[in-house]
């Protein structure tokens, strides 16, 4: 299957640079739409464009936007006429259409939903109303419930009149205002008794969440309790609309990809740049020019000891060996409980534990690695001293290391921001300052049996 899809990708960007339009519209309508939506993710945002103006179905095309970026998605739908826009977002799922929407400007985003059918627009406008990042943002409303006082059996006819709506595995039921009352599956349905009412055999305890529950904490709950959908209610627990499994995996995969962005110093708006250089060194460059003073810093402190470092400049061999070692444990550290955050298995509940974890881990490697490089500096300078000093400034750079690895991405996360901003270049900085600290602290502190 890999074979096939290569091949298919080297014909399709040689047909690209021939300029065989017409070649290239009957290849794509022969190709699955999964496999043209697989497709785009290895072309630049030119032959995007290209590939996208050839699609003749507007099914076809509506399918593809929803499988990529929604940035690039509305990058795409700039170029073509309004008309057609409308068209294709119509033919998408309203929380997907939204998403597209989100990253238009705002006067054509305008102009689109004035375009759009008076339904179509004001489901559209009501999830726009939600902020992106919330359950709101991300459900679906073409929902399908059912009223708590009819029987299995009208239950089962309405399901079969059901037009085009999100997944049924689970059926929501209502009473006569629109509450969420309960919720059943369709084996509950077929194995009961035709006569018996809904509310006889439904399940009343329903895992739901709030249209401003964040998109992070809906995914969670589907993972823990594994859910194919989950329901979303209003203030008055009036059922809105549900957020499916597909959707959660979506969100799972952009916080993932956005922490992994953070976590080099980074953004995920790199993407949308293609082979742009100045572009994307803008994006890295802030991080890399703390990470510059943090170097500076940590070169002043040097210079600090200077007269420690005179005296037994065989130290100065050790410093990259100390700085390192220490900048690779806290980043261990920080990635854990980064990816602990986004993922739930670690909380404010169980920090404590997660901490003292942590520093035992750093301890006992900073034991193993201080042994083998305080034998390497007696070895080497012939002074027990030195592989003392050596030994005892690795043990402790790592463990504060570690400790540190923690404590970073906590300190962001009780002040709401990002967590995944506090791993390698954060934490790699302090661990730089802080482990120079100790070593030349220590050194000053033996210099005495060091000369």
């Amino acid at each position: 299957m890999e074979q096939k899809h290569q091949i298919l990708l080297e014909t399709v960007k040689k047909l690209i640079r021939r300029g065989a339009y017409p070649h290239l519209a009957k290849v794509l309508g022969k190709i699955h739409p999964a496999d043209i939506a697989h497709l785009f993710r290895y072309l630049d945002l030119k032959e995007q464009r290209i590939l996208f103006n050839l699609i003749e179905d507007s099914e076809i095309s509506a399918y593809v936007l929803s499988e990529l970026d929604h940035a690039t998605g509305a990058q795409l739908l700039e170029q073509i006429d309004k008309d057609t826009i409308t068209e294709v977002l119509q033919e998408m799922a309203y929380d997907d259409a939204v998403d597209i929407i989100r990253n238009m400007p705002d006067e054509l985003a305008e102009e689109i939903l004035n375009i759009m059918q008076d339904e179509d627009s004001s489901e559209i406008e009501q999830l726009l109303a939600y902020e992106e990042d919330t359950a709101g943002g991300i459900m679906s409303t073409e929902i399908f419930s059912l009223p708590e006082e009819i029987t299995a059996r009208e239950a089962i006819e309405k399901l079969q009149e059901a037009g085009d709506v999100e997944m049924v595995f689970y059926l929501y039921v209502t009473d006569d205002y629109g509450h969420l009352v309960g919720v059943l599956s369709l084996r509950q349905l077929l194995t009961v008794p035709p006569r018996t009412p809904l509310r006889d055999f439904m399940t009343r305890d329903v895992i739901r969440v709030s249209t401003d529950t964040d998109q992070e904490k809906v995914a969670h709950l589907v993972a823990r309790y594994n859910l194919l959908a989950i329901p979303v209610v209003d203030e008055g627990n009036k059922l809105l609309g549900i957020v499916t499994v597909d959707d959660v995996i979506d969100v799972m995969r952009e916080e993932a990809t956005e922490d992994f962005f953070k976590m080099a110093g980074s953004s995920e708006e790199e993407l949308l740049y293609g082979l742009k250089a100045f572009k994307i060194a803008r994006l890295r460059l802030p991080w890399l020019v703390t990470n510059l003073f943090g170097g500076v810093i940590t070169g002043y402190l040097m210079w600090l000891f200077k007269a420690t470092l005179e005296q037994v400049i065989a130290l100065v061999a050790f410093v990259p060996v100390i700085t390192g070692m220490g900048g690779n444990v806290g980043g261990q550290s920080a990635t854990i409980v980064v990816r602990g955050f986004a993922t739930g298995r670690i909380d404010m509940s169980t920090l404590r534990s997660t901490f003292f974890k942590e520093v035992r881990v750093g301890m006992i490697m900073g034991l193993v690695c201080g042994l083998v490089v305080g034998l390497v500096a007696l070895a080497w300078h012939g002074n027990a001293y030195l592989g003392l000093v050596v030994s005892l400034a690795m043990i402790t750079g790592m463990t504060v290391a570690a400790s540190m690895g923690v404590l970073a991405p906590t300190f962001f996360k009780k002040l709401n921001v990002d967590p995944a901003i506090a791993s390698s270049p954060f934490v790699q900085t302090a661990n730089d300052i802080t482990g120079i600290l100790i070593y030349f602290g220590t050194a000053t502190f033996f210099l005495q049996h060091l000369i």
